[in-house]
C-alpha cells in the first residue's frame, strides 16, 4: 500500500493547490487508519444544460479519487443555483425560472457519468435543495457563523463595493449555501476550479462552526475556452460541451490558439504528441484524442476526415497569398486588417463582417466580433466572397 504521502503527491501533481498544507495527505493517512473511504464533494450549479470540457477537469480528478476507492458525492445545486454563483463577477447573475434549473438538473447526472462511474459505492448523487429549504431559524443559525468583512474580503465583491457595484444579499449568502453543503454532507475533500478557492475555504470555517471535521481544499486550474482567454463558459460562448457531436467537438477544437494547446493536453489529461509535431497536427491530435473520449475508439478518425473533407469543398486554392498582420496589445482589428488584406475600404470590411461574408477557417465570423485574439489568426485562412483567401501570419 502507497503512504498517504505519495498518494497525496499523485492526486496533487496538476493541481493548482492543496489548501491547507499537507491536509490532504493527513486526510488520506486518517482514512487508511480507520479503514474507511474518503468523501470527496463537487457541487454543480444547473445553470445552463450541458456539461462541458471546463467542468471535465475537477470531474477527472474526482475518478482519480474513485479510483483508489472513495466515495464522490456529486452535489447538484438546484437550490443554489437559485442565487447564482458570482464567483469572478462583476454584476449579479440573472435569476433563472424553476422549470429551467430543474430541466438543466435533470440532464446532469448522465453527463457526469460519462466521467464518473456510478458504482454506488463509489458515488452518489445530491441535491442540495434537501437541507438548504431550511426553516428560518436554521438560516439565521448559518449567517452567524461569517461576517460581513469576511466575505469582502473576495475579490469579486471587493471591487464591485469598492466601484459602487451593487451587492444583493442573496450573493452574499451564496458562499455560505455552498460551504453548509460541505456540512451537509460530511465532506472530507472538496475539490473546484480556481476561482471557488474562497468559498471552499469558507466551508472550512462553516463545518467547524458546526463541529464537523473541517475539509482539505484541492483547486484546479481553469481551463480556456477556445478563444483562448476567457474561461470556458456557455455565457461566453467558447465552450464544447461533452454532448456535441463529433464533428462540432473536432471543429470547436481546430479553432484553439496554439499557446493554448500545451495547457488543454495537460488539464485534460491527453498525451501530447512527440516534439517537434506541427502546431496543425497537434491541434488534430488534440481534436481526436476529445472526439474519441466521449464519442469512442476511431470516432476522432473519422472527425478528421470529415473535417478535412469539409475544407476541401470550400474549395481552398493549393498556394494561399499570406498577409502579414500586426496586434496591437495581442488583439487584431478585423475591419481594418481585412480592409488591408483585400485592398478593400474599411466600411465595405464592416459591412461583410455584419452580414457574415467573412470566413475564419472555413467558419463564418460572428459580425459583432470586431477584434480577436493574435494567436487565434496567426496561421488561420480568411475567406471573403467565394474565392478570395489570404493565410494571417503574425508580423514579426
Amino acid at each position: 500500500m502507497e503512504s498517504a504521502a505519495s498518494t497525496s503527491a499523485a492526486l496533487t501533481r496538476n493541481a493548482a493547490q492543496c489548501l491547507p498544507s499537507g491536509a490532504l495527505a493527513a486526510k488520506l493517512e486518517l482514512a487508511q487508519l480507520e479503514g474507511r473511504q474518503l468523501r470527496i464533494k463537487l457541487g454543480l450549479d444547473p445553470t445552463a444544460p450541458d456539461i462541458h470540457l471546463g467542468h471535465t477537469v475537477v470531474l477527472g480528478k474526482l475518478r482519480e479519487f474513485q479510483e483508489l476507492g472513495h466515495r464522490v458525492v456529486l452535489i447538484v445545486g438546484d437550490y443554489t443555483a437559485r442565487v447564482g454563483d458570482p464567483s469572478g463577477r462583476s454584476e449579479s447573475r440573472p435569476a433563472l425560472s424553476d422549470e429551467q434549473i430543474l430541466a438543466n438538473a435533470g440532464s446532469y447526472e448522465s453527463q457526469a457519468t460519462r466521467i464518473l462511474t456510478a458504482d454506488p459505492e463509489l458515488y452518489e448523487l445530491r441535491f442540495n435543495s434537501e437541507w438548504l429549504d431550511m426553516p428560518i431559524a436554521d438560516l439565521l443559525a448559518l449567517v452567524r457563523t461569517t461576517t460581513v468583512a469576511q466575505l469582502l474580503e473576495r475579490e469579486d465583491f471587493a471591487s464591485r463595493y469598492k466601484g459602487g457595484v451593487p451587492i444583493s444579499i442573496l450573493e452574499l449568502l451564496y458562499p455560505l449555501m455552498q460551504g453548509y453543503d460541505s456540512v451537509a454532507v460530511a465532506a472530507d475533500v472538496e475539490i473546484g476550479g480556481t476561482d471557488q478557492t474562497f468559498n471552499m475555504l469558507l466551508g472550512r470555517d462553516i463545518q467547524r462552526h458546526y463541529g464537523v471535521a473541517e475539509q482539505a481544499v484541492l483547486t484546479m486550474p481553469i481551463l480556456s475556452g477556445i478563444d483562448g482567454s476567457a474561461k470556458m463558459s456557455k455565457t461566453a460562448g467558447n465552450e464544447i460541451a461533452i454532448q456535441a457531436d463529433r464533428g462540432e467537438i473536432f471543429g470547436r477544437t481546430m479553432r484553439l490558439p496554439d499557446g493554448s494547446m500545451a495547457d488543454w493536453f495537460e488539464l485534460l489529461a491527453i498525451e501530447q504528441p512527440p516534439e517537434g509535431t506541427s502546431p496543425r497536427d497537434a491541434k488534430e491530435a488534440l481534436a481526436s484524442a476529445l472526439v474519441d473520449r466521449f464519442h469512442g475508439a476511431g470516432s476522432g478518425a473519422d472527425a478528421a476526415t470529415q473535417f478535412v473533407s469539409q475544407f476541401a469543398e470550400h474549395e481552398l486554392p493549393d498556394e494561399i497569398d499570406r498577409f502579414d498582420f500586426v496586434a496591437a496589445d495581442g488583439v487584431v482589428h478585423m475591419p481594418s486588417a481585412i480592409a488591408e488584406a483585400f485592398g478593400i475600404s474599411r466600411s465595405e470590411a464592416r459591412r461583410l463582417l455584419g452580414q457574415g461574408g467573412v470566413k475564419l477557417d472555413g467558419e463564418p465570423l460572428p459580425g459583432e466580433q470586431l477584434d480577436l485574439p493574435a494567436e487565434r489568426l496567426d496561421g488561420a485562412v480568411v475567406q471573403i466572397g467565394r474565392r478570395r483567401f489570404k493565410r494571417f501570419g503574425h508580423a514579426l
